[in-house]
């Protein structure tokens, strides 16, 4: 998989942002990770608003759309944010295949060489310029691509100044961003005159989605309710498993429309309370297992495959199953359920390197070498050892699963 980054301030970001982004994945890349910065070297003291609301709005801003990846590893940091950290960082997470590209607008390229390390950052990705103000060749004195884009007049200090003194500016950002600084009043935005729909009420309104092949539009709602009923941590490993449940479809021969659904839908119950989750997943017609009982926070699962069922409309057996089974598995798991579980464990966001390394071992970040099959294996089996390693109890779906492989020969 090939990717280039895109960091700044996005304080908020706006239609620009996500322009600069699509136009840099037509360079050849698969996919385009946005970094939102802690605090920017180049705008010191700038702090409208939280960090972290600036990255929910990013992250609600490009839903469905598993070209663009959102990363929160410099608000995670905190401090000053530098680029070759984050490069380095993202390098070793998401295993890209070659050179990373960096984006940066040509407003940075003169100053480049007073970056920290910037001698380091030629060596570890390949330097795209971007038009942010001019159309005219920038001077610069190491290779880089040029971005062919068209220069937008659009600013996130315009657009500050215009929510503060109430004049026009909905339709510079994208919806998801609008309906977050409506929702919390950011930028000193007042409501008089203005819709205030949440980020979730879409999809409670409308919640029926086709069994098969859901439209984007009807995802995106799905996505947004997802967003509003867990934390944004959760929300962005939410975001991660879709794009790489996607990813696997397309290189495993199944719709990754559906793989996108059931990804970003997996962890929909996992902030229910305790009883919440348990009257969910017992109207599975499924007991609670010693187990479960023992620790509640297992049925958030089959909680979520029952909560997709009852209040969004999804009847697509087998996005509800890669949904139920995607913590545990199970015996008897088709492509999908396999797809969804190996992307919970090994997304790239995951803080824990030894679940990640399973898929690293596959070729990682889009390599994927081999069968679906081998590669569920593997994952499974470094699941079921880091498991042990903790001393944690293995469920009765995992100890199954694992006997199908022996029998298999999988393990």
């Amino acid at each position: 998989m090939k990717l280039a980054i895109l960091g700044g301030s996005f304080n908020p970001v706006h239609l620009g942002h996500l322009y600069l982004a699509e136009s840099a994945l037509k360079m050849g890349y698969d996919r385009l990770v946005l970094v939102p910065a802690y605090s920017s070297p180049f705008k010191p003291g700038v702090r409208d608003v939280a960090p972290q609301d600036r990255l929910d709005m990013l992250a609600a801003s490009a839903p469905a759309d598993p070209c663009f990846a959102v990363d929160d590893c410099e608000i995670r940091r905190e401090g000053v944010s530098y680029t070759i950290d984050t490069i380095a960082d993202i390098i070793g997470r998401y295993c890209p295949e070659g050179k990373p590209g960096l984006i940066l607008g040509d407003d940075l390229a003169e100053g480049f060489t007073g970056w920290r390390d910037y001698g380091k950052i030629i060596a570890l990705a390949d330097i795209i310029i971007a038009r942010r103000f001019s159309s005219k060749p920038v001077s610069f004195p190491y290779p880089y691509r040029q971005l062919d884009n068209a220069i937008l007049d659009i600013s996130s200090r315009d657009i500050r100044s215009r929510i503060q003194g109430g004049g026009s500016w909905r339709y510079l950002i994208p919806e998801g961003a609008r309906f977050i600084i409506e929702d919390r009043g950011l930028y000193g935005y007042r409501p008089e005159g203005a819709e205030s729909a949440g980020p979730a009420g879409g999809a409670r309104k409308n919640p029926a989605l086709r069994a098969k092949g859901a439209a984007r539009a009807e995802i995106a709602r799905i996505e947004d309710a997802v967003r509003s009923l867990v934390s944004p941590s959760r929300f962005l490993h939410s975001r991660a498993v879709a794009a790489l449940a996607w990813e696997l479809c397309a290189r495993f021969g199944q719709d990754p429309d559906r793989g996108y659904l059931a990804g970003i839908a997996h962890d929909i119950a996992k902030s229910m309370g305790e009883n919440e989750l348990k009257r969910f997943a017992k109207k599975d017609g499924k007991p609670l297992s010693a187990l479960e009982r023992k620790k509640p926070s297992l049925l958030h699962a089959r909680a979520g495959a029952t909560l997709l069922r009852e209040c969004f409309g999804i009847t697509d057996r087998e996005v509800l199953a890669a949904v139920r089974d995607h913590t545990a598995g199970s015996s008897s798991m088709g492509p999908l359920e396999k797809i969804v579980y190996i992307a919970d464990k090994i997304e790239p966001t995951r803080r824990n390197d030894q679940m990640n390394r399973g898929g690293a071992d596959q070729g990682g970040g889009g390599g994927f070498g081999g069968s679906l099959d081998s590669l569920f294996a593997s994952v499974v089996k470094d699941t079921v050892a880091y498991l042990r390693s903790r001393k944690l109890d293995l469920s009765e779906d995992t100890r199954g699963l694992l006997e199908t492989m022996e029998k298999k020969g999988d393990s």
